[in-house]
């Protein structure tokens, strides 16, 4: 990748010509140029990208400029520095990483002191978008998506039921089999098996009661109360890349979160 980033031509704006700002500050350019690269697999998720002066030298920019880019991916978790090894490409594979998502936490300790939950796969076919699942993964309806639900187990108590939406062409191939033998966690599967990473999330949280068949399936009663919890998560430039919506029991968990 050759490109360099654009000037911002002095003077006032031409006659007719649109009030809002044609630039970026530098940093933020050379921040927009490395997510390319990001975006595009120049490197992959726990790769160590080029260092500042390299970058330096093939933006034709100071380090000082790269430095502020780099710290801005970093502070978004693109990105991990490593004290005298270089800056690295996140990986849902790191221990520090692959809990950001995890919110839910058991009631007595750490989620990192409590065994690896246990999944069963229940289905995962390829079928056609409904409209809301289109809408939400920027599809049209009637697309193909990957369309998973699985129960999380923890000490034999089935605690969580998940349904997944999935982009059908980016994660052609799934199975169950894969989903269900993948040792670590899944986000890191699909970086390493789909090449898909992903860098944040949105959730929607609210109180439902089950219907009879999420019931038997979390082994409550149709009027126990249960934490849903919807997730829509993307990769880089915002490109939406899972709908997942989880039910989850708060008998022996709790959902936990920091806010700064």
């Amino acid at each position: 990748m050759s490109s360099t980033p654009s000037s911002a031509a002095d003077g006032a704006p031409a006659a007719g010509a649109s009030l809002t700002p044609a630039f970026s500050p530098l940093y933020q350019q050379i921040k927009g140029l490395i997510l390319h690269s990001l975006q595009h697999g120049e490197w992959k998720p726990g790769e160590a990208i080029p260092s500042e002066t390299e970058l330096a030298a093939r933006f034709r920019v100071s380090q000082g400029t790269v430095r502020k880019a780099i710290d801005e991916l970093a502070a978004e978790n693109l990105v991990m520095r490593r004290q005298g090894k270089g800056t690295f490409v996140a990986t849902h594979a790191e221990q520090q990483v692959q809990y950001r998502f995890l919110k839910l936490q058991p009631d007595n300790g750490d989620v990192r002191g409590e065994a690896p939950a246990e999944r069963t796969v229940v289905e995962c076919r390829r079928v056609r978008a409904s409209a809301d699942v289109a809408r939400a993964l920027a599809l049209r309806t009637g697309d193909a998506v990957m369309q998973a639900r699985r129960v999380l187990s923890f000490a034999g108590v089935p605690t969580i039921l998940e349904d997944i939406w999935l982009p059908g062409q980016a994660f052609k191939g799934l199975t169950a089999g894969q989903m269900a033998g993948y040792q670590g966690p899944t986000y890191a599967m699909f970086e390493l098996d789909f090449g898909v990473r992903m860098v944040r999330a949105e959730e929607k949280l609210r109180a439902v009661l089950p219907d009879p068949a999420q019931a038997q399936w979390l082994a409550v009663d149709t009027s126990t109360p249960l934490l849903s919890v919807e997730r829509l998560a993307y990769t880089y430039n915002d490109a939406p890349m899972e709908l997942r919506r989880g039910l989850y029991r708060t008998d022996t968990h709790h959902y936990h979160n920091e806010l700064s």
